[in-house]
């Protein structure tokens, strides 16, 4: 992965200078690429990751080269001889840019013309025909930058499944021709077994925006949208897209989307500086004690009272059993920074018998916190 890197960064280098030697530098990679990782132990998917990664980068690269039709002619057909030889796979991005490589309308619909055969045949409602063709993807990007839009729709209608993979070029057949609404309904009748709602949605999403209506995109798709890996990427990947919207509004928007999960949504309060709505949110459902605890650390100077609300909110779920991988030091962590910022408002007698409320409980870890916080609390 780190040689993947050090290769694309490498032709970006050069690009800056010398673009055609950078697109041919590219046209090699790829061409050794899926030979050179075939024998590499790739089950968890990184690889294929930083692959892709990669095709994304270069892709741009080799189709804005001034190369002659001849020079590029040549390329094509190395990139499609190793496209055709790539048994993992690892090349088939590829087949999503082969529009974007063409750099022509012209060299677009001659490799269209060459594909589009063997596509109808993969799609034939006959079953002695129809089977998979690698290079259906090729043809159905090469339509698209070819401005073919019809006979992509036409091809698009053999294809009995309904899968995104395939109906996204369709989506923007539609929206090339400005038929915007019907490229929507288009995007919603996918029905794949393994489409990812997530990609729908950001094809929507893209419509409506780009149709200057913000708010219907927002109110239909702004929130699957822009759905991330973790609940504060999610709140701030919507409030970029979305900077008319107050983060109080998107927030709320997303904890209604989301039940049983409020107190995951504390970072984002946090961190957009909705303090009473961060502890009311982790004080609804579990929120991971640690996290609660180093909000009272970073904030017992200049937000006394949020501290001590953080803070007896993680001895809450700490005594309740949650958390992962708990200590004792973790217990410990979470009363010290909890009572420095108590004492620092004048407080700390009133918050040591909320504590001492809290371990005594009735609750699972109750029991461990009580030990560990014992001799603190003036309890045996």
């Amino acid at each position: 992965m780190r040689r993947i890197k050090e290769a694309v960064s490498e032709i970006k280098r050069v690009a800056r200078g010398d673009a055609l030697l950078a697109a041919e530098g590219a046209v090699s990679f790829l061409e050794r690429l899926s030979p050179a990782l075939e024998h590499v132990d790739s089950s968890s998917g990184a690889i294929g990751t930083a692959v892709n990664n990669a095709i994304d980068a270069l892709a741009p690269v080799i189709a804005k080269a001034p190369a002659s039709p001849k020079v590029r002619d040549a390329w094509l057909e190395r990139l499609y001889e190793a496209y055709e030889d790539d048994e993992i796979p690892y090349l088939e991005r590829l087949g999503d840019h082969w529009g974007e490589l063409c750099a022509s309308k012209e060299v677009a619909s001659a490799w269209a013309e060459r594909l589009i055969e063997l596509s109808r045949m993969a799609w034939s409602p006959d079953p002695t025909l129809r089977g998979f063709f690698k290079g259906t993807t090729n043809c159905l990007s090469a339509l698209l930058a070819a401005e073919r839009h019809e006979e992509l729709l036409e091809l698009l209608d053999l294809e009995r499944h309904g899968m995104w993979h395939y109906r996204q070029y369709g989506v923007r057949a539609l929206a090339a021709m400005g038929r915007r609404a019907d490229a929507i309904r288009y995007a919603q009748s996918s029905g794949g077994l393994n489409d990812r709602p997530v990609a729908v949605a950001r094809a929507c999403e893209e419509l409506l925006l780009s149709s200057g209506m913000a708010d219907e995109a927002y109110r239909r798709y702004g929130l699957l949208a822009n759905r991330a890996s973790t609940y504060l990427a999610w709140f701030r990947a919507v409030c970029r897209q979305y900077p008319h919207k107050t983060p109080a509004e998107i927030l709320g928007d997303l904890v209604a989307e989301t039940p049983g999960e409020e107190g995951k949504w504390f970072a984002a309060a946090k961190s957009a500086g909705l303090f009473d709505e961060a502890l009311a949110l982790a004080n609804r459902s579990p929120c991971s004690p640690q996290t609660l605890a180093r909000a009272a650390r970073d904030n017992m100077e200049e937000h006394p009272d949020f501290a001590i609300g953080a803070g007896l909110a993680a001895l809450r779920w700490l005594a309740a059993g949650h958390g992962y991988e708990i200590t004792g030091a973790d217990v410990l962590d979470a009363f010290s920074y909890t009572m420095k910022a108590a004492e620092r408002v004048g407080q700390g007698e009133e918050t040591l018998q909320r504590v001492r409320g809290l371990v005594a409980s009735d609750v699972p870890a109750a029991g461990f916190v009580a030990r560990i916080l014992g001799p603190r609390l003036g309890t045996p």
